[in-house]
């Protein structure tokens, strides 16, 4: 089904848009600053990356209520490609970094064109709780440098190994701003949050204090940002730096994906709207692309702004694009007063982002709710934090995909039985022991239930190997809704070799997907590829829709073949 590029305005909830797109901007507006100066990137860059990404997401994305910029989690991998690019390329890397962002945005717009958004977010929870709490850890250590008042170290091994020189040595004024900060985003009355967010207040009153009460050199500062509207960086590419560059785009479009479609889940449970997976994917895609063509930030949704912004009235699109226009107009005429700012009042800003990111309801409840999902989750945020993100969420997926197919190829082995003579444990009509009875081992009935999957091969085949001396084998499939490739070839090889050791098979098979993938197999094949001389008595495949037709028919076949035996 084809989805309308850009979403079409309703002026109906003006009133409720206009406050959200407000409130959304002044709650964005310190973290757009904080998050610009930690990428490394520069303060415009984290105010470019929110006017853009939360303009044209809004315009052309599948979130009616959401509020998208620059957040932790993209934060993180962004000061990671600004620390490589611009280490490596003094000139030019500012711009590869923006390039990357582009490129992020691209294989968004693929993504969602390719219609993964409903994929994506199919990860499992422990894997989503590790590299969220990893990316929770890695903010934190990021920020220690600057809260203590010196420069950030560039990366999380790299701030490690200076921690303790810093430590020993603190800019006294920078740390007790950055407490101040932390104490008034920790300690702010709820209810007044709604009406001033607590990092605003915290971002206003500690900077105040620190033009008042202290020297413009006491501690670092940001310094004046550029005002007016940015111009473009057009594509800046190093042949040698490619296949890192697209590695590193490949990460933002995945992380940036995963973040925004989990925020649509929450906009979706307290605005009751319903998100289109695949059209968010293109408009973050779109804001991403052009963010990165004005030297901004990558984004994605943010929670607590798309939650603000519904709790102050937002209901559509308009909500979201109000929200960087107002970001906009404070970049247009915010330079001079901005230029006050301590970054150690930022870094309280971040740490209390990253305090927040850490899923403390999952660690906490984690050991008592599994323990290999506990593994999986520690597993995950070591690898976030020391190794990357990509690798992270692959290495979590496998295995806890691995433990997920052993969990259910020994759900799918229990249901798997070989019946031979009727009082074994079974799910049987009277009727059918008594066949299975009367047969004496001469019918074996192999029953499936439930989907049968590649991981339930192996008992296929392991199952029948156990019994060897029957004459008709009844195939029951009456309960298998799907068939899995594997698992259908593991019945093909079992055909095929009842066929070649004389004996006939009647296959229990009801209309559907497990009927049509055994038409797919040609099973009369092994039949067919038989000489009639060898054997007395020509094998057959019989395909019937009834259990107990079955057990009669291989009965009957059984019996009158032994009484023409005795009769010759």
């Amino acid at each position: 089904m084809a989805f309308p590029l850009i979403n079409s305005l309703s002026f109906r909830h003006w009133r409720g848009d206009l406050f959200g797109g407000i409130t959304a901007a002044i709650v964005a507006l310190p973290l757009a600053l904080a998050f610009g100066v930690a990428s490394g990137a520069g303060a415009t860059a984290g105010l470019y990356g929110a006017i853009f990404t939360g303009f044209f997401a809004a315009l052309f994305g599948g979130t009616p209520t959401q509020v998208s910029g620059p957040t932790g989690p993209m934060t993180v991998v962004m000061t990671t490609v600004v620390a490589s690019l611009v280490a490596r390329y003094p000139d030019t890397g500012l711009a590869m970094a923006f390039t990357v962002v582009m490129l992020g945005g691209v294989l968004q717009m693929v993504f969602g064109l390719m219609r993964l958004g409903q994929y994506i977010t199919l990860l499992p929870y422990t894997v989503i709780s590790g590299f969220m709490s990893g990316i929770g850890v890695i903010i934190i250590l990021l920020q220690l440098p600057p809260l203590l008042g010196h420069a950030a170290s560039g990366g999380v091994v790299g701030t490690l190994q200076d921690l303790p020189q810093f430590l020993q040595n603190p800019n006294g004024v920078a740390l007790g701003l950055g407490l101040l900060t932390l104490a008034i985003v920790f300690c702010f009355p709820r209810r007044l949050n709604r009406i001033l967010p607590a990092p605003l207040v915290a971002l206003v009153v500690a900077t105040l204090l620190s033009v008042i009460a202290f020297d413009p050199g006491a501690l670092p500062r940001i310094g004046e940002i550029p005002t007016g509207f940015p111009s473009l960086k057009f594509p800046t590419f190093s042949l040698r730096e490619l296949d890192e560059m697209l590695r590193y785009g490949l990460m933002l479009a995945v992380l940036g994906a995963i973040d925004s479609l989990l925020t649509s889940l929450v906009a979706d449970s307290i605005s009751r709207t319903q998100h289109d997976s695949d059209k968010e994917l293109i408009g973050q895609g779109i804001g991403n692309l052009v963010s990165g063509l004005f030297g901004g930030l990558p984004g994605a949704g943010a929670t607590m702004r798309t939650v603000v912004n519904v709790q102050a009235g937002g209901k559509t699109p308009l909500s979201g694009m109000v929200h960087a226009l107002v970001l906009l107009v404070v970049l247009m005429g915010a330079g001079p007063l901005t230029a006050q700012i301590p970054n150690a009042v930022l870094a309280g800003i971040l740490l209390k982002v990253g305090i927040d990111i850490l899923d403390w309801g999952f660690i906490k409840r984690s050991p008592k709710i599994s323990l290999k999902g506990t593994g999986i989750m520690y597993l995950v945020l070591f690898l976030t934090v020391f190794i990357d993100l990509i690798t992270a969420v692959l290495v979590g997926a496998f295995v806890a995909n691995m433990l997920t197919i052993k969990r259910l190829t020994d759900v799918q082995s229990s249901r798997i039985k070989t019946l031979t003579d009727g009082t074994e444990e079974s799910n049987l009509a009277l009727a059918e022991k008594e066949i299975l009875a009367r047969s004496k081992g001469d019918i074996l009935l192999f029953q499936l239930g439930g989907p049968m999957s590649f991981g339930a091969a192996k008992s296929i085949s392991r199952r029948l190997s156990f019994v060897k001396n029957y004459h008709a084998l009844v195939l029951d499939l009456g309960d298998v809704p799907t068939l899995g490739v594997t698992a259908a070839l593991a019945i093909e090889s079992i055909v095929q070799d009842s066929i070649q050791r004389n004996r006939q098979v009647w296959i229990v098979v009801k209309p559907g997907q497990v009927q049509d993938r055994l038409a797919t197999l040609e099973l009369d094949r092994f039949v067919r590829q038989r000489k009639p001389s060898d054997y007395p008595s020509p094998p057959a495949i019989y395909q019937v829709d009834s259990r107990m037709q079955a057990l009669q028919a291989a009965f009957d076949s059984v019996y009158a073949e032994a009484a023409v035996e005795r009769a010759i």
